[in-house]
């Protein structure tokens, strides 16, 4: 049994302001061809196959159409709904739609029957659990002590009756302890949205979705294929792929990664801007990739953004990496005067002393005068 392992698409996505709806129709079509070379039993889509509650046509018309020409391939697919998606919206004609081998998750109602494909060597039995709170588990189990995550997930999984004697597969979209998340992910202070991967013990492979970067936990059997694209600067040095899963007989699995090329990559440059606007500068890549810039002059650039982006089109952000952002979090006011003895000007003057290594200029200093005159004026 050879089934491709993807989640976390976010179909509708924006990013910085960016539509990644282009972006994302390249994907699909690269893991497509993909499918095509590899001729997979199935693929598995461990949740969030929308960026929003409420997808947007388009969005929805993409994954029509991925969803369709997997189908016609006769390649099964096993979606679950993710945290940004509908669980509801997802499930709408799931019963239907399993008569041409599209598989959806219904919404949990505390039975999960699994999904039974066969193959030379016997039948697996793919669980479809889609994203749960404690709140989704407790109510049909009144009786149970479900206060986290963890009991939520743990009861959910011991409830499915599975039999580890023969083939199982887990699909299902939860922030697993132990695995490292991106920006791009919804993570709960604290950690409380977390779940031991004790709770997947048993199982001959658990697919996860939620986490953006591709990364097995703890077991090479508990992982996560991660986002087919970069959604954020921290996953900028990360290699995006399709998880490739080989079952053989019970307890014979092997695990390999098909990378994934955007159409457009997302990458940091960092430097000084007349070194990023020279012709010469190596970039790293094309230029019209989506770029996070990162200036290390000293002084502010005026409209550096819309300078670069005659360069760069694809600015996603700018920041300074410089003695005065690096000072930033550690800024100490001196004490030789206490501070409600001071004025407003003097506690301008020592910040921005501390913060930029320099004084304020006569000319400076008469502005900020003017300008906490007009302010304490305005409160007046």
């Amino acid at each position: 049994m050879k089934f491709f392992h993807i989640s976390d698409i976010h179909l509708g996505k924006k990013v910085n302001g960016y539509s990644m709806m282009d972006e994302q129709r390249y994907i699909l079509g690269e893991i497509l061809r993909m499918a095509d070379e590899e001729k997979p039993d199935a693929v598995v889509i461990a949740g969030d196959i929308y960026d929003r509650t409420y997808p947007s046509p388009e969005a929805v018309a993409l994954c029509d159409e991925f969803l369709f020409q997997l189908s016609s391939r006769s390649i099964a697919v096993l979606a679950i709904s993710g945290n940004h998606d509908s669980p509801e919206r997802v499930a709408f004609g799931s019963r239907i739609f399993g008569r041409s081998g599209i598989h959806l998750s219904p919404v949990y109602d505390g039975h999960v029957e699994p999904v039974v494909l066969s193959d030379e060597y016997g039948s697996v039995n793919f669980y479809m659990l889609p994203f749960i709170r404690p709140y989704d588990v407790r109510r049909y189990f009144p009786d149970e002590e479900i206060e986290t995550y963890d009991d939520a997930v743990k009861k959910a999984v011991n409830d499915l009756g599975a039999d580890f004697s023969v083939r199982n597969v887990l699909i299902t979209h939860q922030f697993v302890s132990g695995a490292k998340n991106s920006d791009s992910e919804e993570v709960m202070v604290g950690g409380t949205n977390q779940v031991e991967v004790s709770a997947f013990a048993g199982f001959d492979y658990t697919a996860l979705g939620h986490l953006h970067r591709p990364q097995h936990v703890k077991s090479e059997i508990v992982r996560y294929s991660g986002a087919p694209l970069k959604y954020s600067t921290s996953e900028a040095n990360d290699t995006k792929s399709v998880t490739v899963a080989e079952l053989r007989i019970k307890g014979d699995i092997t695990l390999r990664q098909l990378p994934l090329t955007p159409k457009h990559d997302l990458r940091i440059i960092k430097g000084k801007f007349e070194e990023l606007i020279s012709p010469d500068f190596d970039c790293g890549g094309a230029n019209d990739d989506y770029i996070h810039i990162v200036l290390t002059d000293e002084d502010d650039v005026p409209d550096a953004v819309g300078k670069l982006r005659s360069i760069y089109p694809r600015i996603m952000t700018i920041e300074y990496d410089n003695t005065r952002t690096r000072m930033m979090n550690t800024v100490e006011m001196s004490s030789d005067k206490p501070l409600r003895a001071k004025s407003s000007e003097e506690l301008f003057e020592e910040l921005y002393e501390l913060q930029n290594g320099t004084c304020l200029t006569d000319t400076q200093k008469e502005t900020v005068r003017e300008i906490m005159s007009e302010l304490q004026e305005g409160e007046t």
